[in-house]
């Protein structure tokens, strides 16, 4: 890892940890200044000893925080509470919800906001679900509500805003354990999401997506198709979701479950990263 790739590795693990530069400082017992520059990646091969002091603040071993040598995976770890595997929900979770397409759709088409949302609730499942693709989908939209061909898509992609504060979860996540994404989606909506980064853009062990396996949760097949990828038993998996429903289905598997809330998102990483404190 060259020294720009670890000073922003050790910086998302530091924000991760909720921690400012000056508390890894105090509790790594280092200077501001070093820790900055490691930061920025102006100190050309760090001294291991200060990285060392760093990764143990860190609850992280030195080799998930600097990476593995070339060519080879990281070793995932295991939570205190044993958990290897972690499935993060995408709307509401990862994003905020996209509620403000719909008055946007509304200001531009005329049509009331609520009578949008309502018709377009009526048809969710089914393209979540890949019963119907998305051309049909737009058209029985466009149809309902009396107006020309719509691109849902784009209506979504640019009304959803990523959650910051989730990002830096994820990516610090992914260095430590296996993490993968559970969601109920619209077909073809993750890879433009990824494209877009508007998700964290980390090396996901498995993505679960409705649109492809064809069943949304709470329905129970998706949760034991999540299962069979991850290759974990149920009480080592962990789904952090927005939906209690969701929430309940899962732990009715056996799952570990965090409810997670876009309104208070820093209390939320908080209770995610105290569940996956590393053993």
């Amino acid at each position: 890892m060259d020294e720009k790739s670890l000073g922003n590795h050790l910086q998302e693990a530091r924000k991760a940890r909720g921690l400012t530069q000056q508390q890894l400082c105090q509790k790594a017992n280092l200077s501001y200044s070093t820790l900055a520059k490691i930061e920025r990646g102006a100190i050309k091969s760090p001294s291991i000893f200060t990285i060392q002091q760093i990764s143990a603040v860190l609850g992280m071993s030195l080799d998930q925080l600097i990476g593995s040598p070339s060519g080879q995976k990281n070793i995932k770890s295991t939570s205190k509470s044993g958990i290897k595997f972690v499935y993060f929900d995408v709307n509401g979770c990862l994003v905020r919800f996209f509620h403000r397409a719909f008055t946007k759709l509304a200001e531009e088409t005329g049509v009331p906001s609520d009578l949008i949302e309502n018709t377009f609730w009526h048809f969710n499942d089914a393209v979540c679900c890949g019963s119907i693709s998305m051309d049909d989908f737009n058209k029985e939209i466009s149809k309902k509500l009396e107006i020309d061909n719509i691109d849902w898509r784009e209506y979504y992609m640019e009304a959803i805003d990523p959650i910051p504060e989730m990002n830096s979860l994820v990516k610090w996540a992914s260095t430590v354990y296996e993490v993968g994404l559970l969601t109920n989606i619209m077909p073809g909506f993750i890879d433009e999401m990824r494209k877009r980064k508007l998700i964290p853009d980390v090396e996901y062990a498995t993505i679960v997506d409705s649109s492809e396996v064809g069943f949304i949760k709470p329905d129970r097949k998706i949760y034991e198709i999540a299962e069979s990828k991850s290759g974990c038993s149920p009480d080592q998996i962990l789904l952090v979701d927005d939906s209690r429903t969701n929430i309940m289905a899962a732990e009715h598997m056996g799952w570990r479950v965090l409810w997670f809330d876009d309104f208070r998102p820093e209390e939320s990483v908080k209770r995610v990263r105290t569940a996956l404190e590393p053993a």
